[in-house]
């Protein structure tokens, strides 16, 4: 495909800054207390009760059984409408990242914010889980509606829509003090690098399959 050199560059950058706020999570976490406890303080105020409704409800579309459920759905939706590529690209993509997620979580082992929670959760704080993988959904969603759907108004208003979602979720972790900011930057670092890495390959199958009648 064409530009498929500018997708690995966008990747290579989404990948280094993750590494350079993980190398920093690691060693000098102390380095980011400062940012971490202005953007705490600035998004959290005093949790004034519609922004608390919101959060602590869109916080759960992030949750692993909610998003297995979505992806299931979606996944035979696609089937059904024999986009198969489709398929196994949501599935695949969330799979890599679900286990990506793990692995760097108990590598970096950061500790969730000593603040209040709205919210119970446990395990480690670095990267945002529910960050990632709502983007993750989000920005597949979104590639496969600018694919299928005709020019639009309808069009333009779901891909925001989708991105507004899963920026909510991400900013949601921070409010109901689960994660710190840099925990849910690290989460949409990781996920911006495995779909700028993996679009390309996706892309091209997809292109073959249709070419052959494999699918629509």
């Amino acid at each position: 495909m064409k530009n498929k050199q500018i997708y690995f560059l966008s990747a290579s950058f989404a990948f280094l800054l993750f590494v350079i706020l993980g190398y920093l999570v690691k060693f000098y976490p102390e380095n980011l207390a400062g940012l971490d406890k202005n953007i705490q303080t600035a998004l959290r105020g005093n949790f004034p009760s519609l922004a608390t409704l919101f959060f602590t409800g869109v916080t759960k579309l992030g949750n692993t059984a909610v998003l297995l459920v979505l992806c299931l759905v979606l996944t035979l939706f696609f089937y059904q409408k024999n986009w198969k590529v489709e398929a196994i690209y949501l599935l695949s993509a969330l799979f890599l990242l679900l286990l990506a997620s793990t692995a760097l979580k108990y590598f970096y082992n950061r500790q969730r914010p000593d603040i209040k929670w709205l919210v119970q959760t446990t395990g480690p704080s670095f990267p945002s889980w529910h960050a990632a993988s709502t983007l993750l959904l989000a920005l597949i969603l979104a590639i496969i509606i600018q694919q299928r759907m005709k020019k639009g108004f309808l069009k333009s208003f779901l891909i925001l829509f989708l991105i507004f979602l899963a920026l909510s979720v991400g900013l949601s972790r921070i409010y109901v003090g689960v994660h710190y900011p840099t925990d849910v930057l690290a989460g949409w670092f990781l996920t911006a690098g495995l779909v700028s890495l993996s679009y390309p390959f996706y892309d091209e199958y997809r292109f073959k399959w249709r070419f052959y009648r494999k699918q629509k």
